[in-house]
């Protein structure tokens, strides 16, 4: 069963969930431990990831030992597998033998080992060596980054590369050609129809104006309302036909166009076909010739390229695993930035241009897939007069609508001599809302996968896109920037080989196979799926409960709660919002008060929680943002930008209790976690956002860090603030304890509000706004 959550997995050892922060794995066929279950099954050892065993005798025991209980064969009984160790240290000393069993070729070609009078060494595979599955991923990946292949130059001559791209173009310009010829037909047909149709209409109308005159006709004042008429109706079938031909018009261009789509797809198909097996065959001739299969004494063995695309399965390796930080992609990100800001005749020269310095095939897609998001193409310019062979015309696709991101990134892909798909599906894209069904092709969508690393990742370079970010205007065709220029290309980095199990929240392939994901889920599944945004994973966000859907049932009471669990590593810096409004309108307010106070937010331990009180029966939409500052930033008191993480349809069936609104407090979350969090105020007597309470109430804090100028307002539903003011006051001691103090003047529901800034201490006359600290719920009553 595929566990919703990328970030949970089941514990081998207890069957309970066990989560990032408390995760020893993935081990043996990718299994996970608690750190406090990683023992010894047979005695108890505490083990760790440098000392524990697995059975290599047995692929279906996942269980790990300790040294002195793992299985051994037994006395007198020797075989390859088991004594892998023994068997390599007594392998010659040759480099002309290819290992198979390290070199995992993940389907690739790769030339046979020579055969010397069929001499069979020891096995020696990963497999055999107790302390394989302790590596760490990070480890394995480097052998990617000293994978570095040779550039294309060294194998195939960029003349000869251009004579087939100039091949192809010649085929473009034919399909373009038809595609012209296509809409002029269609064109004149519509405009034969129309003018046909306009006639007959025209016929009709002047027959019947001539047959009126004659019976009318001894009556000039009925023969001047009836010239009158017959030229209103004139002009009335004019704008009818003049729009019902537009109305066909576009209606056809939208069918030419997605023919024309079709077609082009089905083109740059063939085309890059024909480009990797050019790339292929000088490439192989090349490592023929200088024997790189033979690696010299020192030198590290590469695991080549496959020539035929691998069958879709499974990444082995997380996104993380890869590359841990977009930084490590700079040096390759400002060539992508370079060369965008300059013109290339062909897509030779493009490609050369950005992949000329790249040695990985990761590096490759990512140079491709950041020029792509650097060039905008959606908001480029076109000269209507260029010609196809001018530098534009290069992207000629892109301006007339019919090639895409996708198919253009494939195209590329192919140029650098990578494997690259287009996936066509579902994705959670513009006007969709949780809860929707995907019955028709409103939300259809394509996106790619490419093969590097070892294996298929997804890309998706339409929704990488991002803007320039302090730009007056976009850099024309051709200008380079100045270097006083100081701009940054925003991008979105999660859909750059983002995780199957990640990726699978927003897009959902026609093709199960191309979930890449070990247990591929249904469409009913992917519709229940929390509707979640590319910033919720990269703040590392997850859903603590299993049961966590798009669509989330209120109980009798009408409250659901929804959790959301945050890295231990972004604890201290994430702030959440919310806003509810009415699922079916943008209605946010219930017998003129907002809906947001139907809400509770709370923290924790790194856990936030949103729980819903429906004031009525019907459907809701819960919007949850994050945001991650600094104290300092907050402490400020300048307003802060909140984007959405993730969003909610909360169904309240059936009513049965009357939901009373929360006290008209400062938004945001409720409880002393935040004034820790960011103010350093530690609370003495009350840890919990909910406070039960008699007539009066002492709450304390202990400040860390020098505050001052605190303020306290309390509220309560029906009473105004200004009454309530003189019934809480605060106190500071020298040991820099803060009490409030507060007594009720009936019992009920109020909300304490308590406000701070800190102390500057350089003596700046100017002073930050006092910033809201915290707030609490409280219960009065004399029972309490």
């Amino acid at each position: 069963m595929y566990r919703v959550n990328f970030y949970e997995s089941t514990c081998l050892r207890c069957d309970q969930t066990v989560y990032q922060v408390d995760r020893v794995g993935p081990l043996k066929d990718f299994t996970f431990f608690h750190s406090g279950c990683f023992k010894c099954a047979v005695c108890g050892t505490k083990l760790t990831l440098k000392t524990y065993y697995n059975n290599q005798h047995r692929q279906e025991d996942k269980e790990v030992y300790c040294s002195g209980h793992v299985p051994k064969i037994g006395p007198g009984h020797l075989d390859g597998s088991a004594v892998g160790i023994r068997s390599a240290l007594n392998v010659p000393k040759t480099s002309l033998f290819v290992n198979e069993q390290i070199r995992s070729t993940n389907g690739s070609t790769v030339a046979p080992a020579p055969q010397l009078d069929q001499y069979q060494y020891g096995r020696f595979d990963a497999s055999a060596l107790h302390i394989a599955h302790a590596l760490r991923a990070t480890e394995i990946h480097r052998a990617y980054n000293k994978a570095r292949e040779k550039p294309i130059e060294y194998y195939l001559d960029k003349d000869e590369q251009t004579q087939l791209e100039m091949k192809h173009r010649k085929e473009e310009d034919d399909l373009y050609r038809k595609f012209i010829r296509q809409r002029e037909e269609e064109d004149k047909r519509i405009k034969d129809e129309i003018r046909d149709e306009w006639e007959k209409e025209l016929e009709r109308l002047t027959s019947r104006f001539e047959r009126e005159m004659i019976s009318k006709r001894k009556r000039p004042e009925d023969t001047k309302v009836l010239t009158l008429r017959l030229q209103q109706e004139r002009d009335d079938l004019e704008k009818n036909m003049t729009l019902r031909r537009e109305r066909k018009k576009e209606s056809l261009t939208k069918k030419l166009l997605e023919h024309e789509r079709a077609a082009t797809a089905a083109l740059v198909e063939k085309q890059s076909r024909e480009m990797l097996e050019l790339i292929n065959e000088k490439r192989s001739q090349y490592m023929m010739a200088e024997s790189i299969y033979l690696e010299p004494p020192g030198q590290e063995e590469i695991t080549p390229y496959p020539s035929e695309a691998p069958s879709p399965a499974p990444p082995l390796l997380a996104k993380y695993h890869i590359y841990s930080h977009p930084d490590e992609f700079a040096h390759v990100d400002e060539i992508a930035i370079s060369v965008a800001q300059e013109d290339q005749k062909t897509f030779t020269d493009l490609v050369r241009q950005l992949v000329g310095r790249c040695g990985s095939d990761i590096e490759k897609a990512r140079t491709i897939f950041r020029w792509i998001t650097v060039k905008n193409l959606n908001t480029m310019q076109f000269d209507e007069n260029l010609r196809g062979d001018t530098p534009m015309g290069l992207l000629r696709g892109i301006k007339h609508g019919t090639e895409s991101y996708h198919v253009l990134f494939k195209r590329l892909c192919s140029y650098a001599g990578l494997h690259c798909v287009v996936i066509k599906g579902y994705s959670k894209s513009a006007g969709y809302q949780p809860g929707v069904h995907f019955e028709d092709n409103r939300f259809r969508n394509s996106w790619n996968a490419v093969y590097v690393a070892g294996a298929w990742r997804f890309v998706q370079c339409n929704w990488g896109a991002r803007h320039l970010v302090n730009a007056k205007e976009i850099p024309k065709a051709g200008t380079k920037l100045a270097k006083t220029d100081s701009l940054r290309y925003e991008y979105d980095d999660h859909y750059f080989l983002t995780d199957p199990r990640e990726f699978i929240y927003e897009f959902f392939p026609l093709q199960s196979e191309w979930q890449l994901l070990k247990t591929p889920i249904t469409l009913q599944e992917y519709e229940e799926l929390p509707f979640v945004r590319s910033l919720f994973f990269r703040y590392g966000l997850y859903f603590p409960d299993s049961h966590t859907k798009a669509v989330m049932y209120t109980d009798a009471t009408g409250a659901a709660t929804v959790r959301i669990a945050i890295p231990t590593n972004m604890q201290s810096t994430l702030i959440f919002h919310y806003n509810l409004k009415f699922y079916d309108s943008d209605g946010d307010s219930y017998d003129g008060i907002s809906l947001k106070r139907f809400v509770m937010q709370s923290v924790v331990s790194n856990i936030v929680s949103f729980r819903v009180h429906a004031p009525s029966s019907g459907s809701f939409l819960l919007d949850i943002f994050a945001n991650s500052v600094t104290p300092k930033e907050y402490l400020t008191g300048e307003p802060m930008k909140f984007k959405s993480v993730c969003k909610f349809k909360i169904s309240c069936e059936d009513l049965q209790t009357v939901m009373v609104p929360l006290p008209d407090c400062a938004s945001g979350e409720w409880g002393p976690t935040k004034a820790t969090r960011l103010f350093g105020l530690i609370p003495i007597t009350h840890q919990e956002a909910l406070i039960f309470a008699g007539r009066e109430l002492e709450i304390q804090f202990r400040m860390s860090r020098q505050l001052t100028d605190f303020m306290a307002t309390l509220h309560k539903n029906g009473i105004e603030e200004k009454r309530l003011s003189k019934f809480v006051s605060h106190s500071i001691t020298d040991e820099d304890i803060v009490t409030f103090s507060l007594s009720f003047p009936e019992e009920g529901q109020y909300g304490l509000d308590i406000y701070t800034r800190e102390y500057s201490s350089s003596g700046n006359s100017e002073k930050h706004l006092l910033t809201h600290c915290c707030k609490y719920l409280i219960n009065s009553s004399k029972r309490n």
